[in-house]
């Protein structure tokens, strides 16, 4: 992996460099923006990593501006010569100003040096430019994953206004991405976004991931069978965790998938099987309550990764204590379940994540505020388990049936009207 060509922060365990794949996830929203979008880099490196990305995410339509950073050494004369050196097409998108005071707000801004030093140092940072950001913005801040105070002020920061973040261990150090919003975004706007990459995502082949949950479980399973091994090397129990470590690894499987084109339609939040097609009345998400109800089993053989069927920003999200009854079962409506609301343009959307007679662990990585762009993965249910989508029954016609296979992202399973 290539690293910046400078050091660009120096942390308690020594220089801090960010190489392409946390250079990728730091610039990670300007890259799903389709635009027309405005971004603003802080600290811009001639030559980074973090630059080449940023310029990398631009399309038509998108304007950039770059304030240079003090910590690379570098100037803004040297950032409008390195711009202009990529041709036309790039100068007439990127800006370069002599300092932060001369920006304009954005809709995306990123801190393309890492945060350092004191809690305090980190706070003000943070505080002195949100105010360039647009209304709905987001700011894009990394730090060390052992930062000391630095790291723990953003973390803060994270749990008051955060809408997403990324760990990056193929670094040196290893660090932490957090996306904050400290305004309510548009749900238009998720519209307009790709995916989100993952970096805990780890890819087998080009269509073919595991998630970072399996890793861990795989790792596990192995080092057990280490362990029996040393403790007991005339026995072939250690066999057993050995061989059920690439099981494991599987059933976390990530497919990449190819979504659907057109702007109608609602695609399956999960591979499995449609258990109903029903229409139902509840009160519990606000003053919409007749909603379509589309509910997918998902066999300890499916993929087991959620992705949202439709684009939207996350209004709530609700855990109802319960059973844990087969998912397949009626009794099911009564299992342990989270509730992911989101607000779109046609109006309220729910996603379902139920446990099942097998499944007890639900994994959630949208929080509220973050947007969501359809067939985005935002989390697993661990083996077996079922996922419902509500939508509104006046607004959406099914386009499925009791017992059809669905893939998740992939397949449609309901057109807006």
């Amino acid at each position: 992996m290539s690293q910046s060509r400078a050091a660009i922060a120096t942390g308690p365990l020594g220089p801090v460099r960010l190489g392409e794949r946390a250079a990728r996830v730091l610039t990670g929203e300007l890259a799903r923006h389709r635009g027309p979008k405005t971004g603003l880099l802080v600290g811009a490196a001639a030559g980074s990593a973090v630059l080449a990305a940023a310029l990398e995410g631009l399309l038509p339509g998108d304007t950039l501006t770059l304030v240079a950073g003090p910590r690379a050494g570098g100037t803004a004369g040297e950032l409008r010569d390195h711009v202009a050196g990529l041709g036309s097409w790039l100068a007439d998108r990127v800006r370069v100003v002599e300092s932060l005071a001369e920006a304009d707000p954005a809709d995306v801004l990123v801190l393309a040096e890492p945060l350092i030093g004191t809690s305090e140092e980190a706070r003000t940072a943070i505080d002195g430019v949100t105010k360039y950001l647009a209304e709905g913005g987001v700011l894009v801040a990394v730090a060390p994953m052992f930062g000391g105070g630095a790291a723990a002020e953003l973390d803060r920061q994270a749990a008051l206004f955060g809408v997403g973040s990324c760990l990056v261990l193929r670094n040196t150090p290893p660090v932490r991405v957090h996306r904050l919003r400290f305004s309510a975004a548009d749900p238009a706007v998720a519209e307009r976004l790709a995916p989100a990459y993952r970096p805990s995502s780890v890819p087998l082949t080009r269509g073919m991931h595991i998630d970072s949950n399996g890793v861990a479980a795989a790792g596990l399973a192995l080092g057990l069978a280490a362990l029996l091994r040393a403790r007991r090397p005339g026995s072939r129990w250690w066999l057993v965790p050995a061989l059920a470590a690439p099981a494991v690894a599987a059933f976390f499987r990530d497919p990449q998938r190819d979504l659907p084109e057109a702007d109608d339609v609602v695609v399956a939040p999960a591979d499995g099987r449609v258990l109903s097609v029903e229409r139902v009345t509840d009160d519990r998400f606000g003053p919409q309550r007749d909603f379509l109800r589309i509910a997918v089993f998902l066999s300890v053989l499916d993929v087991h990764v959620n992705r949202s069927p439709v684009a939207g920003r996350v209004a709530d999200y609700v855990v109802v204590d319960g059973g844990f009854a087969n998912a397949m079962k009626p009794a099911a409506e009564h299992n342990v379940a989270a509730y992911t609301v989101l607000d779109t343009t046609r109006g309220r959307v729910v996603v379902a994540q139920r446990t099942g007679l097998i499944a007890r662990r639900i994994v959630h990585r949208a929080p509220v505020g973050a947007l969501l762009a359809r067939g985005e993965r935002f989390g697993l249910i661990r083996f077996g388990s079922r996922t419902d989508v509500y939508l509104p029954a006046d607004r959406a016609d099914a386009a499925v049936a009791a017992g059809d296979r669905v893939v998740g992202g992939s397949t449609v399973i309901a057109r807006w009207r």
